[in-house]
């Protein structure tokens, strides 16, 4: 159990943030409802249709999510295979279910939850600490999202956490379980092994022309040159609309006047202070402390350092840097907002005790000059106003490449666009390409690579590869996939049947071994003298050794010892293991790790309570799915 525990806890946390974490998103969501799929849904559970509109918008945000926690290299094929797209599905079933759910048990998510969470977003808070409802009205709007649209969806989403969090609190790791965890993880396992390498079986091999051509016959995909073609595409986005919109002077200057507070910082206080904790005397101590520093306000630090209950600061001589308004708790901030430089005041009483506080600089407000902030404001009223004419100009995109297939001709013409050309695209993106070139989608590889696509080399559909991003492609040359002639290949294949015979002759001869090994240990003799020397292996220091030899050592039951295993080693072999005996762990170390091991123990089971219940949910509604709806909409992927 520990072992499933710690190597699929992450995983289980991401499928669970999929199933039940809200979906909204700003970046992502489709703006332009003219665009929705009036195709089938793909999926309906209960009385309601998942769109095809809805499913895009998924696996673009999982896209998304996944970007950001494995960085701009991460392989957006894996998000496109049929396994991905129907994993995508049951999680849009899943978040369907327990919405239903929650209306049928009158879930209510009140307005101040809703504030809450509006004012956790990132971004909406200008330097003042104040929120600022004039960047959350535009980031809406360049969505084509209203505050009431989007609130609403906000609070579905709230009420949606509701059911799955309950069954999440309820899960706990009995203290006999914990222990038992951190005894086997801690544990060391001596063990020996004698390794099988498939190179040193390589001379044994004789590789005749028959085994060539049988190799060559059997593996046509190995020696293939992949199909390729040269392509022409156009590309709309959000961004080029918003570059070509000239906003009026009279506009900035006056969005600049009301959003002033936004382009400035607020005034900023450093102060210095001696603290005396609350208690019996502590006022008579303070005043003393008080006279002390106004009769000598040069000695303030030494006496800070000497006398002050806050540790942080007296090791600074009290002084706790810059900061704002209503940084600190409210007796004292209000104190230093209305003192003087050098003034020093006391004692002012807060739920820390007394403070002595001098103020000691002041940082005033300041507002940046239209001047320097006119580009950003220039940007930010092109974008709201270009994901207002998004939608419109989207769905004419989408009609034009669509009515005139043979010719980009009009959408450039329309929106000024550029024709852009890739020379030799495969089915599958080039490592060596740009990621984030359109030609590295797979959607869009798929849709150019569709029989109908070849066949009549039309533009394809208007295909969303990233929010406020439309394309459309079409083939301009294409060649079909060739294999390539056995005698241009023949050492290829050579070497590849010879590693895959030497290694067939080590595995074979390592479990061979392994036999032997094994009966002469159940006859009660003496076995293991061809092993190697013994090893101390823990699951936290493998001494070297491949994940695959640790795993399978500590996969042996240690009943009785010694116990013999053995292992594939990958494409070097085959490696027999001998357990020599188990090294129980110290009961201290034990007792260190199991409460961090309960606390992980008890999210897995809390989060696969959580999934339980889903299922549960689901288990109750009518849920029909149509798998062949959900492939790639220029075609299935190949």
């Amino acid at each position: 159990m520990f072992e499933s525990i710690r190597k699929h806890q992450r995983i289980l946390q991401f499928v669970l943030l999929l199933l039940i974490l809200p979906a909204f998103v700003f970046f992502g969501i489709s703006g332009y409802d003219g665009m929705l799929s009036r195709e089938p849904g793909v999926a309906r559970v209960g009385d309601q249709d998942i769109s095809r509109q809805e499913f895009d918008n998924a696996q673009r945000e999982q896209l998304q999510q996944l970007r950001q926690v494995l960085g701009a290299d991460f392989d957006t094929k894996l998000l496109d295979t049929p396994e991905a797209r129907a994993e995508i599905l049951e999680n849009l079933i899943a978040q369907r279910a327990i919405a239903l759910q929650a209306a049928k048990a009158r879930i209510a998510v009140t307005d101040e939850q809703v504030r809450r969470a509006i004012l956790e977003i990132p971004g909406l808070a200008r330097p003042d600490g104040t929120f600022d409802e004039a960047r959350y009205k535009a980031i809406l709007s360049a969505q084509n999202l209203t505050p009431a649209g989007f609130e609403a969806r906000l609070r579905s989403d709230l009420a949606m956490q509701i059911l799955p969090e309950a069954v999440q609190s309820s899960a706990f790791v009995p203290k006999a379980l914990a222990q038992r965890l951190a005894a086997l993880q801690a544990e060391a396992r001596e063990i020996r092994v004698r390794a099988f390498k498939a190179a040193d079986y390589t001379t044994q091999v004789k590789v005749d022309e028959s085994m060539i051509k049988a190799w060559y016959d059997g593996n046509p995909k190995a020696f293939e040159i992949p199909e390729r073609a040269d392509v022409e595409y156009v590309l709309l986005s959000r961004d080029a609309l918003s570059a070509r919109i000239a906003v009026p002077e009279a506009e900035l200057r006056a969005y600049y006047e009301q959003n002033k507070a936004r382009f400035g910082s607020a005034e900023e206080r450093r102060a210095s202070h001696i603290l005396v904790k609350a208690g019996p005397g502590a006022r008579e101590k303070a005043e003393k402390l008080l006279a002390q520093v106004k009769s000598d306000p040069s000695k303030f630090g030494a006496i800070a350092k000497a006398s002050s209950d806050d540790p942080g600061s007296a090791a600074q001589q009290g002084d706790l840097g810059f900061f704002g308004a209503g940084m600190m708790v409210k007796p004292f901030s209000d104190a230093v907002f209305s003192m003087n430089v050098d003034e020093i005041r006391g004692p002012v009483e807060s739920e820390f005790g007394f403070h002595i506080i001098r103020l000691t600089a002041l940082k005033p407000a300041a507002v940046k000059s239209f001047d320097a902030v006119r580009s950003q404001i220039e940007r930010d009223a092109q974008q709201q106003q270009a994901g207002k004419q998004f939608a419109e100009a989207a769905e004419s995109f989408t009609n034009l490449v669509y009515e005139q297939a043979d010719t980009f001709k009009p959408v450039v013409e329309r929106f000024g666009l550029k024709v852009e050309t890739a020379r030799d695209l495969t089915r599958t993106a080039d490592a060596n390409r740009d990621r984030n070139s359109p030609m590295a989608n797979a959607r869009v590889l798929a849709a150019l690579f569709s029989a109908e696509s070849v066949r009549d080399k039309r533009n394809t559909e208007a295909i969303e590869i990233a929010p406020g991003v439309l394309v459309s492609a079409r083939l301009i040359r294409h060649q079909a996939a060739q294999r390539r002639p056995l005698d241009a290949v023949s050492t290829e294949v050579r070497a590849q049947v010879l590693a895959a015979e030497s290694l067939r002759l080590a595995r074979e001869a390592g479990q061979a071994a392994l036999a032997t090994l094994k009966s002469e240990a159940a006859q009660g003799r003496r076995a293991g003298e061809t092993m190697g020397s013994p090893i101390t292996i823990r699951r936290t220091d493998p001494a070297g050794l491949s994940p695959e030899i640790v795993q399978a050592a500590y996969r042996i039951a240690g009943e009785s010892v010694p116990a013999f295993s053995g292992t594939d080693n990958g494409a070097e072999g085959f490696v027999v293991i001998e357990l020599v005996r188990i090294v129980p762990a110290a009961q201290a170390e034990v007792d260190q790790s199991a409460p961090t091991l309960a606390a992980q123990a008890t999210r897995v089971i809390a989060q696969q309570d959580a999934l339980a219940a889903i299922e549960s949910v689901k288990s109750r509604l009518e849920v029909k799915r149509y798998p062949d709806r959900l492939s790639p909409k220029g075609g299935s992927t190949q």
